[in-house]
């Protein structure tokens, strides 16, 4: 059965977590592309799209996945940096430490 700290800790952590969720939604990244900039929120949604009217209109739907992805990563990249922080406050092993680990 958890101890009191235990059940508190718990706590706590959700807590943490639901306000880097909420600083993720704050945070916008961009890819552009030729004709096409995406912009996208580090919780992973698009913000938003835009197409100039001299896009080429045989490439577009490739020039908008192309921005898609690389705008997603960048905010995977966002997010695991934030996640990092609170695991590291949480106890659990970051990125930074387990590089010490197995070497």
């Amino acid at each position: 059965m958890p101890s009191f700290s235990q059940i508190k800790d718990m706590f706590r952590m959700q807590r943490e977590a639901k306000k880097v969720k909420k600083e993720l939604k704050k945070i916008h990244v961009e890819a552009e592309g030729r004709g096409v900039k995406v912009v996208v929120s580090a919780d992973m949604e698009v913000v938003s799209i835009e197409i100039a009217p001299d896009a080429n209109r045989e490439t577009l739907g490739r020039e908008i996945a192309d921005c898609l992805n690389r705008a997603l990563k960048k905010a995977q990249v966002v997010s695991a940096e934030k996640m990092q922080g609170v695991m590291g406050e949480m106890g659990f092993p970051t990125e930074q430490g387990m590089k010490g680990i197995g070497q």
